[in-house]
């Protein structure tokens, strides 16, 4: 059985730049919970801070991360059913209401993503026109280059697009 320092870790789940520490990458469940410990007991000049302050700047970006593939999800299938009607079905609709749950749930927890929503949704729809021209079969050019709905538009539990046009 390989050991902890054996697998390379993936360069977004807990791989620090140097320096570092060998607990950190061998083990980071500990080394998070003794980072802890130390934190709390205020003892700042034995804690690795350099490597918490990045683990924390990560922890921030994965939540933007989140933020932009739930709406990449929910406009990709909001997408689908604005421009393939005929295949509207259960399936689509539970992911449409499971993500405007989830993207609601996930800006109740960390409200200030809010204020990078215009900048979320850029980004989300990007991916979701390009994926929707993949899944669909369509050109491209058959979707608009910006989102066609506002935040508000594409969270409300009645709005479902119709036909393109």
């Amino acid at each position: 059985m390989p050991t902890p320092l054996s697998k390379t870790p993936s360069p977004e789940h807990h791989c620090p730049s140097p320096p570092y520490r060998v607990e950190q990458i061998r083990d980071f469940y500990a080394w998070a919970n003794e980072q802890a410990a130390l934190l709390r007991e205020r003892r700042f000049d034995a804690a690795d801070l350099a490597n918490i302050i990045e683990e924390i700047e990560t922890l921030g970006r994965g939540e933007m991360r989140e933020l932009v593939s739930r709406i990449r999800v929910l406009l990709l299938q909001l997408l689908k059913w604005q421009y393939q009607p005929n295949f509207q079905g259960p399936s689509w609709r539970t992911s449409i209401v499971i993500q405007r749950h989830k993207i609601s749930e996930h800006l109740t927890e960390s409200p200030s993503l809010r204020s990078r929503l215009v900048e979320a949704i850029s980004r989300a729809y990007h991916l979701a026109r390009s994926e929707a021209a993949m899944e669909t079969g369509l050109a491209d050019q058959t979707f608009r280059p910006v989102c066609p709905w506002s935040f508000e538009q594409m969270m409300t539990e009645d709005f479902w697009p119709g036909e393109a046009s």
